[in-house]
């Protein structure tokens, strides 16, 4: 079984920019999208495209089933998409420990949102949490990505 262990977090701040060594340009829509499982596609960079399918709810670990799929099929598959287009560019920033920070721009309906995720090799995991890590969202619904393309941005806290 394909397992996502994740930490998710609201950027605090823009420290991580002069930190990023990578970024590409992300597209993503939900096919479905209910407790406790979701089916998107993501174009990424305009070029390549994969289906991921999720189970669980919980936030932190959850399995996440991934498959390529042809650019065209992906193209066709979003006008039968639930919800919005996420639109957001994701750009990743190195952490001691092997850790990387993948910190997501979101545009379009979304702007203004900035999260990140730290992807675990396991539970256990304890990466020293960089400056620019605002509010821990990790299992908080309204900050998945499925529910930001159902129900836009949440209401501020």
């Amino acid at each position: 079984m394909g397992r996502e262990i994740e930490r998710k977090f609201l950027v605090a701040n823009d420290g991580w920019r002069a930190q990023a060594v990578r970024a590409t340009r992300l597209e993503q829509f939900y096919l479905f999208s209910r407790e406790g499982a979701s089916a998107r596609v993501r174009i990424s960079g305009g070029t390549t495209a994969r289906l991921t399918i999720k189970t669980g709810s919980d936030g932190l670990s959850r399995g996440e089933f991934e498959y390529d799929i042809p650019l065209a099929d992906a193209q066709e598959l979003r006008e039968s998409r639930i919800g919005a287009l996420v639109e957001k560019t994701r750009h990743v920033v190195p952490l001691a420990g092997g850790f990387e920070v993948e910190v997501d721009v979101f545009a379009g309906a979304l702007a203004g949102l900035v999260m990140a995720e730290i992807e675990l090799a396991g539970i256990d995991d304890a990466p020293v949490l960089p400056d620019f890590l605002g509010r821990e969202v990790t299992g908080n619904p309204r900050y998945f990505n499925s529910q930001l393309a159902l129900e836009g941005l949440p209401a501020a806290d």
